[in-house]
């Protein structure tokens, strides 16, 4: 009888001291990931202004270089090309100001 509380006495200790070495586990674990969060945070913060410039700046990068190869002539008539028709719209905005007879008006 006295064994068996001996027993039973020391298997309790055992029982707390392996859920107090469970929870102390549960603990550093959480303050292990706490800390991993942080460092992760600070390598890699949560702006993403200068990826999204790269992002932006490759994008630009990559339309002008297939815009010349795709291109359909070469680059003094396209040049050429443009030119004339900014010329034209601004000769269009140019003529805006004058007045045109659109028929509508009364005798």
């Amino acid at each position: 009888m006295k064994l068996s509380k001996i027993a039973r006495s020391l298997l309790k200790t055992a029982v707390y001291i392996m859920d107090q070495t469970a929870e102390q586990v549960d603990r550093a674990s959480d303050r292990a990931s706490e800390i991993a969060d942080d460092a992760r945070n600070a390598i890699y913060p949560e702006d993403h202004t200068f990826r999204n410039f790269l992002s932006f700046a490759a994008g630009i990068g990559l339309g002008v270089g297939v815009g010349l190869l795709l291109a359909p002539s070469s680059g003094t008539e396209l040049r050429s090309t443009i030119s004339d028709k900014v010329q034209d719209i601004s000769n269009k905005v140019r003529g805006r100001g004058e007045t045109y007879s659109t028929g509508t008006e009364a005798r």
